[in-house]
Order: structure tokens, then sequence, then C-alpha cells
């Protein structure tokens, strides 16, 4: 992987070792984006690109609660 970090949706996705694993932290880039709160240990994977398709089904599945918390 060229990069620890990505942009995906609005989000910053910074991917780090922990121990002989990779996980993500999720930090929004504007101020209208809700903060995710979830243990970067969710996006757990044994490779890097694991832990970026993790951290953006995460994002992907947060941002469809948010949405449906706003339409009901």
């Amino acid at each position: 992987m060229e990069s620890d970090k990505s942009q995906y949706r609005g989000y910053e996705i910074r991917l780090r070792q922990e121990w002989s694993n990779w996980c993500a932290n999720i930090v929004p880039t504007r101020d209208d984006l809700p903060m995710i709160t979830m243990s970067p240990l969710r996006t757990l994977a044994p490779s890097p690109e694991g832990a970026l398709a993790a951290a953006k089904q995460n994002v992907d599945e947060y941002l469809g609660v948010e949405l449906e918390r706003r339409v009901a």
C-alpha cells in the first residue's frame, strides 16, 4: 500500500499496524459530517487492503443509519 491514509465519502481513513494485523481510524474531513465513534479494532484485518475495505464498510453502514434517523 502506497500510503497509510485514504479519503472516502468525506472521511480520512488512517491505517496503522497493530500487532501482526492492520486497523483504521476514521476521521471526518468536514464540519458537517458526524464523528464515527467506534473502536479501530472493528476494522482489524491481516492486510492494509482488508482494513481499508472494513473501514469503508463501516462508513457506509454508519452513514446509512444516520440517513435513516434523519428521514424517520
